[in-house]
């Protein structure tokens, strides 16, 4: 009788470890991938962009894609005022831009963009996106850079690499589809130092919370292009 009691114990102990053994294998194997290539096919996941050459050696990569409702120079000057001071970023306001909800129309004193141009993620402008590529109506390429002990965005060609940190780009790439819309691919590049630091919070944290604001940026812009239609 003892000896069974015994094996129960240890089963009991064990449980938990099995559970969430299964649990990691199942969301690995079967969910991760759908969240990395959500809406994309393969010849949109396996292709090469512009701006990929800027994170070479990558952690993580991601390519999502969507339809939009109209044609590429329609949907571009959405793109073109994003920013936390501008039209916003057409995700879930309350995480990414304080609340403020963002535009629901193209405004003409946002349209300017240029390469090397900041773009802020917060009020104080400690975290920004840099347009590290940019032609018009088709390919709008953002890199980041974050200094993880400090706390703040650095610019990775301009400032001294720091020892713990994240850098990647965030890229978006608009090609003409056969019914006047648009194809928008979505592709992330990212690499963190150090990896035994930065790699398990991107695969738990990063990667889910991009998706979640990824689809929800998809479907916003799908609504206020198609309000201009």
């Amino acid at each position: 009788m003892s000896e069974k009691r015994s094996c129960r114990r240890t089963g009991a102990a064990l449980l938990p470890f099995v559970t969430a053994s299964a649990a990691l294998a199942f969301y690995t194997l079967r969910c991760r991938p759908r969240l990395l290539t959500w809406g994309a096919t393969q010849d949109e996941i396996a292709r090469a962009y512009p701006g990929d050459e800027l994170v070479p050696d990558p952690d993580g990569t991601s390519t999502m894609a969507t339809d939009l409702p109209a044609p590429p120079e329609q949907v571009w000057p959405w793109l073109a005022q994003m920013g936390y001071d501008r039209g916003g970023w057409y995700s879930w306001d309350w995480l990414d831009h304080y609340g403020h909800p963002s535009a629901d129309r193209i405004v003409p004193g946002w349209q300017k963009l240029e390469e090397g141009q900041r773009l802020k993620a917060s009020r104080d402008g400690t975290y920004w996106f840099t347009v590290a590529l940019l032609e018009p109506d088709r390919t709008l390429v953002l890199r980041s850079g974050l200094d993880l002990p400090r706390g703040r965005s650095f610019d990775p060609l301009t400032e001294p690499l720091p020892q713990a940190r994240l850098d990647g780009i965030w890229a978006f790439h608009l090609r003409p589809a056969p019914f006047g819309e648009t194809r928008l691919v979505v592709r992330t590049r990212g690499r963190g130092r150090p990896r035994w630091l930065t790699r398990p919070f991107d695969l738990t944290l990063g990667e889910p919370a991009h998706f979640i604001m990824q689809t929800r940026q998809f479907h916003n812009l799908r609504t206020r292009v198609g309000k201009e239609t």
